[in-house]
């Protein structure tokens, strides 16, 4: 997602939050990101949806604090609302700008959101394994 931009096609904060987002992500080792991109889509509750999961449900609470961490220290931000933590099998963080979701690998197969929004532009972001 991080990309080089001249001064006319400079990066939002939207944008800025959603690498930050990723650098959280993958400190602690989430897996499969895929960024959603919902400004061009009529309706949508956010301009980005960040997506990825862990393995267990403590890796998604892991990812869950770094995420909000990194938000909060990089960026300034943080999240409006997380629900989802009492089970941490699908962890929702608002940013109100970008929302990201944190699941377990059942349940993101089971949910499958980047099918509901298919019309929108998806990136995957490599693994770092």
């Amino acid at each position: 997602m991080e990309q080089t931009k001249t001064a006319a096609t400079a990066v939002s904060p939207a944008e800025k939050l959603v690498n930050t987002i990723i650098k959280g992500i993958q400190e602690k080792k989430g897996q499969d990101i895929t960024v959603v991109d919902l400004r061009g889509i009529d309706g949508a509750i956010a301009q980005y949806f960040v997506i990825c999961q862990g393995n267990t449900p403590t890796q998604v609470e892991a990812i869950t604090d770094s995420v909000a961490e990194t938000a909060r220290i990089d960026a300034g931000e943080k999240p409006a609302h997380v629900v989802g933590l009492e089970l941490a099998h699908w962890v929702a963080m608002d940013f109100t700008d970008v929302i990201v979701h944190i699941f377990v690998p059942d349940m993101r197969s089971y949910y499958n959101i980047e099918n509901l929004w298919q019309d929108a532009v998806q990136t995957d972001i490599p693994n770092l394994d």
